[in-house]
């Protein structure tokens, strides 16, 4: 069988051209991380079955349909990581992170996967920045990741974005509430959808995932239903004031919506999502809160924890929707060979310049003198060396053409 293989669908390739601005946003993240005192972590592409299975919920979207489970060589049951906070979880039990200071502040940015549509922003391979705090139940740790990713959003020039707040409460208050759901849904079961109803009886509260996405009719049946927020024990109160107090303090601008609940069961108590400037479901540039009990359903200690997770792809959208660009890297020397140019000595230049940490390179592909001075515009080389048989011309933007013997080039280019 013959013909072109090209990237499986809902895949992307991240080209030299498109570069430079990925690399401003990971970079930015990193040093936003640092900044708020937040380590790197990496963990396996794929994990046991069980961690996203038992943390995400039988009933989610995640495990039901989005999964990329399979089972290797030795009947293992194994699946691509779907999201950053589980593996995180499970490496700071596994290597006892527990036992150190805390909390453990964490990030990683990594690739994700998930089946489903692909689309603008939706991608069945994507990369995702996951920043956790592990090991404190300080209201207070939620308001700093929440106003992390604002400030990421400012320093990267996205404006049209707006942040959605809730609390969907904790295993003292939510018991009763989902009682509430449970009766209300029975009585209004007919007025939802198919995919709304089938949430039911796995998991009620997630009725109101993927709200915006919903038929109107079926989001006009949900404004009805009784809300998590109206059932919030004191403690739940007091906690949600107390992150609401420091996003005001910090000038980060929110709305309160009570149908957020978020598509994972092992959310708890604080909740949010960034909603960036595409108006379709795939409009959400971040989202995350808090899993007081995630860490304990893995088989470790009971840890309090919160977190985000923010995929890269729509970040980049939402930035090149507010007109960001990013200039590409300038090398520092290129050599044009002219007739009888030392090939040998050139090799010999390259390697000390390279060596002493300067960007340098050269023509490979026999281009004529005049390409190879086009090529050197397009790397945009700050110098341009022009080498014949016994000496070399220094270029350089706004000076006078420069000769230089042999002898001295390296010890000229390193000036």
């Amino acid at each position: 069988m013959s013909g072109r293989i090209e990237r499986p669908k809902g895949t992307h390739d991240v080209v030299p051209a498109d570069m430079p601005l990925w690399q401003r946003v990971t970079g930015e993240v990193e040093r936003l991380c640092a900044l708020y005192g937040y380590r790197k972590i990496l963990t396996p592409v794929f994990e046991d079955t069980a961690l996203f299975a038992r943390t995400s919920g039988q009933g989610s979207d995640v495990v039901q349909k989005e999964m990329y489970s399979f089972t290797d060589r030795s009947d293992r049951p194994l699946t691509l990581r779907p999201e950053g906070t589980a593996p995180i979880c499970r490496a700071y039990v596994e290597h006892g992170l527990h036992r150190e200071f805390q909390p453990q502040k964490l990030f990683t940015i990594a690739p994700m996967y998930r089946y489903g549509a692909p689309g603008k922003g939706r991608y069945r391979e994507h990369w995702q920045a996951s920043v956790e705090a592990i090991g404190t139940d300080d209201p207070a740790i939620d308001a700093e990741l929440i106003q992390l990713y604002d400030t990421l959003l400012h320093r990267l020039g996205v404006s049209s974005y707006h942040l959605e707040l809730n609390s969907i409460g904790c295993s003292t208050c939510r018991p009763a509430y989902i009682d509430t759901l449970r009766s209300w849904l029975a009585t209004n079961g007919h007025r939802l959808d198919g995919e709304t109803r089938a949430k039911v009886s796995t998991s009620p509260l997630r009725v109101f995932d993927n709200y915006l996405g919903k038929p109107e009719a079926v989001r006009v049946a949900l404004d009805e239903a009784p809300k998590i927020g109206e059932s919030l024990c004191e403690e739940c109160v007091a906690k949600f004031a107390s992150v609401r107090a420091d996003l005001d303090a910090t000038d980060v601008t929110y709305t309160l919506v009570p149908t957020l609940v978020r598509g994972l069961d092992y959310y708890t108590r604080t909740t949010w999502e960034f909603i960036g400037p595409m108006e379709n479901e795939n409009s959400t540039i971040s989202g995350g809160g808090r899993y007081d009990g995630l860490v304990a359903e893995i088989g470790g200690p009971p840890t309090p924890g919160v977190g985000f997770g923010a995929g890269l792809e729509r970040l980049l959208i939402a930035m090149e929707d507010a007109g960001a660009i990013a200039e590409p890297p300038s090398i520092g020397v290129f050599f044009a060979l002219d007739v009888g140019a030392p090939r040998t000595v050139v090799a010999q230049w390259l390697a000390e310049l390279r060596r002493r940490g300067t960007a340098a390179d050269t023509d490979f592909a026999g281009r004529s003198l005049k390409g190879q001075l086009t090529q050197a515009a397009r790397l945009g080389a700050d110098a341009i060396v022009v080498v014949g048989a016994d000496g070399v011309t220094l270029r350089r933007p706004g000076n006078a053409d420069e000769p230089i013997a042999h002898a001295d080039v390296v010890g000229r280019l390193s000036a």
